[in-house]
């Protein structure tokens, strides 16, 4: 089965000015940086927060997202991948795309007591490409395609001639192996760890030019596929997809906010330029995962604002019978967030709800009353079922 990734992808690069094609990636990859607590709490009957989730029961969420096939790319750990796609095989008849985070640097090492992601990243994988693509060390070569075979590949430049030639040592390692294991991978570019750099009012210029020049000397079978960046702001996204329109910008969500931020940041990045968006805490921390997932694509299809899509996600949460973590009015309201996994870095893991997650779609009822899944409807179909969706709603 194709996947949506590689449709969509295709039909950019095949009309970079005009295509509306958008690509939503869920990102589940928080046990690569928080240990234990990654899964988030437990919601107890009376409110308060519980013991952690379980590794399991963090991975029954993921696997409701893939069933729902509204998301592009899941975004895992090499372990977690490991279990869903080699073992359980979910992605086999899924137009989702596995992931995993290929590298993991000092600074997302945010577990309890950690002071390291305080001092200057440094260029670190746990994971290898052989064992995400087949489960073993040496892959023989006709089991490459058996596991995962795209990965995020994270950087953070410092404006430290040693510290940010390791960085790129160690990413042109990853690329040189990546290309001759048929991996493919898009790379992640944060803002500098350390305080003061780079000068704050410079630094998404600093980050556009670190991202041109890194990968001038890239040639085409060894590129990112993709681009996954904290949201510059209008001037400098589109500074930057326009400078090459075939570098296919993506955005990260940074800390959750309200349900308005989360909206409207997908909403003004599709609108100056940015062609996916990978959300973690803007997912895990929404009161129904799959139901929140459904509005980011109904705003980037063009079907809601974000100021409709908040109201209806409140008017569905009703309907299950959910708590709102906040009154409608004030989950319209835009807030100023934070693009980091903690006060002292410049990145974003996630960080799951601990609300429960009941299905919302994943197959629905044909006119013969026969099911069909979400995932292979073809886009007017898939308009056409959210719209009856939106008003049933009201």
């Amino acid at each position: 089965m194709e996947k949506t990734l590689d449709c969509k992808l295709r039909n950019i690069h095949a009309d970079p000015l005009q295509s509306r094609e958008f690509l939503i990636a869920d990102a589940k990859d928080a046990d690569m940086g928080f240990g234990v607590a990654a899964p988030g709490h437990v919601l107890e009957g009376d409110g308060r927060l519980g013991r952690f989730k379980t590794l399991e029961e963090y991975r029954e969420q993921i696997r409701q997202v893939i069933r729902q096939g509204i998301v592009d790319i899941v975004l895992m750990s090499a372990s977690t991948a490991e279990i869903l796609c080699l073992q359980e095989g979910l992605f086999e008849n899924s137009q989702v795309t596995p992931a995993m985070r290929a590298n993991d640097a000092t600074d997302i090492f945010v577990f309890r007591g950690s002071n390291i992601p305080r001092e200057a990243a440094r260029p670190f994988r746990s994971a290898t490409i052989d064992h995400t693509q087949c489960g073993r060390w040496e892959c023989p070569q006709e089991q490459r395609k058996d596991g995962v075979n795209l990965g995020l590949y994270s950087v953070t430049f410092n404006n430290d001639v040693e510290l940010d030639l390791k960085t790129l040592e160690a990413y042109k390692e990853f690329r040189l192996e990546a290309e001759a294991k048929g991996f493919r991978h898009f790379l992640e570019v944060f803002h500098p760890n350390l305080q003061g750099v780079v000068e704050p009012r410079i630094i998404p210029n600093f980050i556009n030019d670190v991202i041109a020049r890194t990968l001038a000397g890239v040639t085409s079978s060894a590129r990112p596929l993709f681009l996954k960046i904290p949201y510059p702001g209008p001037a400098a996204l589109e500074e930057l997809v326009s400078y090459d329109p075939h570098l296919v910008v993506g955005i990260l969500g940074g800390s959750a906010g309200t349900t308005r931020d989360a909206f409207q940041m997908i909403h003004d990045a599709q609108k100056y330029g940015a062609r996916v968006a990978l959300y973690g805490r803007k997912i895990n921390n929404a009161e129904n995962q799959l139901a929140f997932i459904e509005f980011l694509r109904l705003i980037v299809d063009g079907v809601v604002t974000p100021e409709e899509a908040v109201r209806a996600y409140h008017a569905v949460l009703v309907k299950l019978g959910l708590p709102a973590r906040r009154p409608l009015e004030e989950d319209q309201k835009l807030t100023e967030q934070t693009m980091s996994y903690s006060s002292t870095t410049g990145k974003t893991l996630s960080i799951p709800s601990p609300i429960g997650e009941p299905k919302i779609v994943s197959d629905v009822p044909d006119q013969s009353g026969a099911t069909q899944s979400v995932s292979s409807m073809n886009s007017e179909e898939r308009l056409a079922y959210f719209r009856e969706r939106l008003r049933k709603l009201n």
